[in-house]
């Protein structure tokens, strides 16, 4: 009998095959989801920066780059000597900046620059990984073109949505600017640190040098500066400065920007840094500041940030010989007087890098002016002293170099009466020697001018402008002195006085009513009276007894309307007696464009300062239209006039109180002391033909310089220290006798006033016709 079963399950062919389990289908479901929302989020951003990217900002600002430009003063050579802007900067374009200062920018921001669309996303996968893994300061991976994108539209927050701006920015930069226009932008418009905006400004401010003209090392040292000016600024953070710039000398290396031979002499080479940035070619401090001034009055406040460039009629050479000139006048007068003593004292500790900290600290608060260096003594005895500079160098001053401070090197004086260790003084160097030397508290001032038109060729307004910015040669309203008389003597030659005649040198009284005060004695400065002499000797002897009695001849009031025809203020030179020795008071500018009435036959010719106004793109804004010698509607004295002044003012220079100038060798050159009451102040106004000068000395509070200082001895030099330099390539100039001017022995008259006629004698008893005497006796019951 047969069993029977139930038949098996049909079989799936895979015997080992398992049921699903739960946890797998939720995983793959997980997995899709999260998919699903990466692409939506994707999506979603793509589509959300497809809305932003139309309502980005427009570049204009980019494509038509006008970055804000400063204010730059020229002299008529084209020496740079000042720049006034929030923004110091001057534009380069990208073919004029040098193939080394791109490099080296390349090699530290952005070496992909030309390889990638804007964004670096190998730059910021490398940067991802080097934070990571860390190892080094963090990285970046801002390339140019978003550096570009954040300075000119975006702050500098440290969000994901201004970072997302900054890339959307840069892709559309990348389509609007080629690579070139993207780097010019960049090197005009990144900050350097000590206000300087864009490399080409940056060379001038560190290196006082043209972008063309840089090295590989300065190059590197620029390049720097980006990243964080302050910390890598050379001025102040020199070290830091210097291994960043080593970096990048390495980076320019690896890159084959540079070859072996190239990178050791960067490596190696020592920058000069300049520490004052406000310093350029030329020293024309003065000058550039009231041309600022001229400028402002014009084009108010787009004056700093239009790109205006002025240029002057100052030129360099010019300059230079006038500070010199008024330097050496000036540190000539405080040898002559006495030692005021050290500016400070300090306590030098033993440890000898903290006694390193303490001078470092003194000499900085202290700095060195010009050719006046700051030093800190270290020992001091009356025959030797051993100081350091702000440099490290130690000096030793001996002999003669001692001379200034000998009576500060006794033991016998109080410490604070003494140079000793620690005491910071002044010292100047003469040759291989170091001298004692000491700031001056006297002020100068020199102006030089065409006397065809007027330029300026030259002014220092004073003896240091970062001291003291007050222009003297603009500002100062001083009392001329015996430089005045010239002006009376002028006048007295319409009057019918004539160089020959005779004017008694004797002592003189004045009422209060003549003088506008208090009754008055005046006294020859020597306190000498010669008697009778020739108009022509009194002016070349500088008596002042003669030029009273011209003035009191032609009346005060005609003296002060006839000095206004030179360009003199009428209230500032009241018509009193006193008028006649320079008791008013005038500008060293106004006595420049009056002198050169003189020197130019008789016309009146206003100093001026700015030749033309340009534009950031060389077109003219405006331009000077001068008045010009020759020109018959500027004439202010007669010819002949002009020619008698200038004759008796070579005179001055041949026989009298300005004969030092002899040592110019010229016979065309003319002028004319001046020293006030009390050795106030010192003047002498002199000129050539074509060139007039005019220097002063004195102190901004009025006080004696001196017994036996005078113009003579204070002013003149400088003028002859400058006309040294300026005239010696000009040759000597013959003046020619003027029509109407006839010579009679070895004197000259007008035609119309011979020997004989006009006026022979004022006060000078036996010198006159009988006429004469009788009006001489009349005179004096008046004045005596």
């Amino acid at each position: 009998m047969a069993s029977s079963t139930a038949a098996p399950p049909p079989s799936s062919g895979n015997d080992n095959a398992k049921p699903r389990k739960p946890a797998a289908r939720f995983f793959l479901l997980a997995g899709l989801s999260v998919l699903g929302l990466a692409v939506t989020g994707v999506l979603l951003v793509v589509f959300g920066l497809a809305l932003a990217y139309p309502n980005l900002p427009e570049l204009d600002t980019l494509t038509d780059y006008r970055p804000k430009m400063p204010l730059r003063i020229f002299s008529a050579d084209n020496v740079l000597i000042g720049e006034f802007g929030e923004e110091r900067r001057n534009l380069a374009r990208i073919k004029d900046i040098p193939d080394v200062m791109k490099k080296a920018v390349l090699a530290i921001e952005d070496d992909r620059f030309y390889e990638h669309g804007g964004v670096d996303y190998t730059g910021i996968l490398r940067a991802a990984l080097h934070n990571a893994v860390g190892g080094g300061g963090r990285q970046g991976a801002s390339t140019i073109t978003q550096q570009v994108a954040r300075n000119f539209f975006l702050s500098s927050e440290q969000t994901i949505k201004r970072k997302v701006y900054e890339m959307l920015l840069a892709w559309k930069i990348e389509k609007n600017l080629s690579k070139d226009q993207i780097l010019e932008v960049y090197m005009n418009q990144i900050y350097l640190g000590q206000r300087a905006y864009g490399f080409a400004s940056a060379a001038q401010i560190y290196f006082g040098k043209n972008l063309r003209d840089i090295s590989v090392a300065e190059a590197a040292m620029l390049a720097g500066l980006p990243k964080a000016p302050s910390a890598y600024n050379p001025v102040v953070n020199p070290k830091r400065a210097r291994t960043r710039q080593q970096y990048i000398l390495q980076r320019m290396h690896e890159l084959g920007y540079i070859t072996d031979k190239q990178y050791e002499q960067a490596k190696a080479e020592p920058l000069k840094v300049k520490t004052d940035s406000s310093e350029f070619g030329v020293h024309a401090e003065y000058v550039a500041e009231l041309a600022r001034q001229l400028v402002y009055e014009q084009f108010k406040d787009d004056t700093y940030t239009r790109g205006l460039n002025v240029f002057t009629t100052i030129t360099k050479a010019d300059q230079d010989a006038a500070y010199l000139a008024l330097r050496k006048g000036v540190m000539d007068y405080e040898k002559r007087h006495a030692y005021r003593g050290p500016e400070a004292y300090i306590d030098i500790p033993a440890a000898k890098e903290d006694a390193d900290d303490a001078i470092e600290t003194v000499l900085a608060e202290h700095p060195d002016n010009d050719d006046l260096i700051a030093a800190v003594v270290l020992s001091a005895t009356p025959q030797l002293i051993t100081a350091v500079t702000a440099s490290g160098e130690e000096i030793k001053i001996s002999g003669a170099g001692l001379e200034m401070g000998r009576s500060w090197l006794s033991d016998k004086n109080p410490p604070n009466k003494r140079i000793r260790r620690g005491a910071l003084i002044r010292v100047m160097q003469e040759g291989k020697d170091w001298e004692v030397a000491q700031m001056p508290e006297i002020e100068s001032a020199f102006v030089a001018a065409s006397t065809t038109d007027g330029a300026i060729r030259a002014m220092v307004g004073g003896f240091d402008y970062n001291r003291n910015k007050f222009n003297h040669v603009t500002q100062a309203w001083r009392q001329p002195g015996s430089s005045f008389k010239p002006f009376i003597y002028s006048a007295s030659l319409e009057r019918g006085l004539s160089p020959a005649t005779v004017i008694n040198d004797a002592p003189i009284s004045f009422d209060a009513g003549q003088t506008g005060g208090q009754a008055w004695e005046p006294k020859n400065y020597d306190g000498k009276y010669d008697g009778p002499m020739t108009m022509r000797k009194g002016l070349t002897k500088s008596k002042n007894m003669i030029s009273i009695r011209i003035l009191h001849r032609i009346g005060a009031k005609y003296g002060q309307e006839y000095a206004t025809r030179f360009g003199f203020d009428a209230d500032k030179n009241p018509p009193y007696l006193t008028l006649a020795l320079g008791a008013g008071n005038v500008t060293p500018l106004q006595m420049a464009g009056a002198y050169a009435v003189f020197a130019n036959g008789g016309y009146k010719v206003s100093p001026y300062l700015i030749s033309k106004v340009t534009d950031a793109d060389g077109k003219i804004l405006s331009q000077a239209h001068p008045d010009l010698a020759g020109d018959e509607k500027n004439r202010v004295i007669d010819e002949r006039n002009a020619f008698l002044m200038d004759s008796m003012l070579k005179d001055v220079v041949r026989y009298g109180t300005a004969a030092k100038a002899n040592v110019l060798g010229r016979r065309d050159i003319a002028g004319k002391t001046g020293t006030t009451n009390d050795s106030i102040d010192a003047w002498f106004a002199g000129y050539q033909a074509k060139l007039v000068g005019i220097a002063w000395i004195g102190y901004d509070q009025p006080k004696n310089l001196g017994n036996r200082e005078t113009g003579g001895g204070l002013a003149l030099p400088i003028w002859i220290g400058y006309m040294q330099k300026a005239l010696k390539n000009i040759p000597i100039e013959e003046r020619a006798v003027p029509d109407g001017i006839m010579v009679v022995g070895d004197e000259y008259y007008y035609s119309e006033n011979p020997p004989g006629a006009g006026v022979n004698n004022l006060d000078a008893p036996g010198h006159g016709t009988p006429a004469e005497e009788k009006a001489k006796d009349a005179v004096k019951n008046e004045l005596f």
